[in-house]
């Protein structure tokens, strides 16, 4: 007999629609999974049977053959496991098609028949309410905090097999309440704490303010990890669209917390200098999302930022530029989004002292221009603020004087954003400034803060993406002003963050 149920499998971070097909026929006992099923697929043999089994459903020896439509798209995870369970109960009579009608079903079978969580939930329970049907959606209990962030769904979560077969035969799918309740953020370090580097502050607030890129160059103890660490204080309030695309992806990464699962502050993420390319921008034999991924709407800080091979840090120049990331395999392509605003962090040489007045450099010139090589310039070119710390004198660590809060310099930053959101709804894709299109950007621009630009940019031998970011740096100085118009001194602020160090 033949049987069919609806499941969903996640590309990336988007679900598409796989229909399991189970056939038994009379023959020697065996198990056969096609549709490119990967291994960890194709292992649900055995955990389906020793389910069934152990939830006390007996069937007969016969030969199954299990089909995952579209037979072309390579299938990954575990969440099959239930969806063919279900299909093998109806090719052997145990239940009926017409009990699984306008039902897609989602989950990992443990041995003993309970339904365990699975990655990517939340893609599907977003592209099944798209859907003109809303079919209900079984799936474990252990995602039902993460599937409830889509309140137009019918979320039903058996406990396990058994249960559901339960169910089933009587025709009453138990429904499950969304659940609403999050846990409140940890708290964020303040920008109080850090005593001096007003020119640090004053550039992390713009970075903020617009989406920029930032360079933090300074010896050892300069303040440039703590006033990163610092920068989720100041960024603005995620809408609900960012914060349901944040979610999906750690919920492919498998990173959700199941008694809060939906992302309340913009996601920060500083990998070890040792993570691999792939770790950084996604990839691997099953593609997974990367750090630069991880980090979409939020911040990545890539600490000693030349300790980094370089053939990694060469991998962000396209996330850098275009927002996503797409893993090309022999057999398909896979794409993630990330829109994240990177903060670096290096010291300008080796031993850390170069320049440094109080304390003497070991590196020779020669040192210094190989360690700095590291950093190329496409790469530097894509960075919109390079700021030069100094150590904070050791006399003044001490001192009462209170530095401005994080809420003051946050309050700025969404009144900026408000205006940007204001300029560029409903023309282009850019959420902020650092999106925006360059040419668009330069309209804004004043005559005599244009005059400014051209001139500095022939001088500073400014390229043309440089040249763009100045202008966009400058777009976000004047609205953190509150300023209409780009005029002169918003283009000269904008241009004491450009300066190159030598490569």
């Amino acid at each position: 007999m033949l049987a069919a149920v609806r499941s969903a499998a996640v590309l990336g971070v988007e679900a598409f629609d796989v229909t399991v097909e189970v056939d038994s026929t009379r023959g020697l006992p065996q198990w056969t999974i096609v549709g490119m099923a990967a291994n960890s697929v194709k292992e649900s043999r055995e955990r389906v049977a020793a389910a069934l089994a152990n939830a006390g459903i007996d069937l007969p020896p016969r030969r199954i053959t299990c089909n995952l439509a579209p037979a072309d798209v390579a299938k990954t995870g575990t969440a099959f496991d239930l969806p063919i369970a279900v299909a093998v109960l109806i090719a052997f009579d145990v239940l009926r098609q017409e009990q699984v009608r306008d039902m897609v079903f989602l989950g990992e079978l443990g041995l003993d028949g309970s339904v365990r969580p699975v990655r990517g939930v939340l893609s599907v329970a977003r592209r099944l309410a798209q859907s003109d049907n809303r079919p209900a959606l079984v799936l474990p209990q252990g995602n039902v905090s993460e599937a409830s962030l889509v309140r137009e769904l019918a979320l039903s979560a058996p406990a396990c097999i058994g249960e559901l077969v339960e169910w089933l035969r009587a025709g009453t799918l138990r429904r499950v309440d969304h659940v609403h309740g999050q846990s409140a953020p940890a708290p964020l370090a303040d920008f109080s704490e850090v005593v001096g580097q007003a020119s640090a502050k004053r550039a992390l607030e713009i970075a903020a303010a617009g989406g920029h890129n930032v360079l933090l160059i300074g010896p050892p103890g300069a303040g440039k990890t703590m006033l990163a660490r610092r920068l989720p204080s100041i960024l603005p309030t995620m809408s609900e669209d960012e914060a349901l695309e944040v979610t999906a992806i750690h919920s492919v990464a498998g990173l959700l917390n199941s008694q809060s699962p939906a992302a309340v502050v913009r996601p920060f993420r500083a990998p070890h200098h040792s993570v691999s390319t792939a770790g950084l921008v996604g990839g691997g034999s099953t593609p997974r999302p990367g750090e630069v991924s991880l980090a979409h709407h939020g911040v990545l800080f890539l600490d000693e930022l030349l300790e980094f091979p370089r053939h990694t840090l060469e991998a962000l120049r396209q996330p850098l530029e275009d927002g996503r990331v797409t893993i090309a395999r022999a057999l398909s392509s896979v794409t993630y989004p990330a829109r994240f605003t990177l903060v670096a962090a290096m010291n300008p040489c080796p031993c850390g002292y170069h320049g440094d007045g109080a304390r003497l450099c070991a590196c020779g010139e020669n040192d210094v221009r190989r360690y700095r090589s590291r950093l190329s310039g496409p790469l530097l070119d894509r960075i919109d603020l390079h700021l030069t710390l100094a150590p904070v004198p050791l006399r003044d660590l001490g001192g009462n004087a209170p530095a401005e809060p994080s809420i003051a310099l946050r309050q700025r930053v969404e009144s900026a954003r408000a205006l940007q959101r204001k300029r560029y709804a409903g023309t282009s894709n850019a959420r902020c400034n650092a999106q925006a299109s360059g040419r668009a950007i330069l309209r804004l621009l004043a005559r005599d803060a244009r005059e400014l630009l051209d001139s500095a940019a022939e001088t500073l031998r400014l390229s043309a993406r440089a040249y763009h970011r100045v202008a966009k740096v400058s777009r976000t100085i004047a609205d953190l002003a509150q300023d209409q118009g780009v005029a002169a001194p918003h283009v000269a602020e904008a241009l004491r963050y450009r300066p190159q160090i030598a490569t």
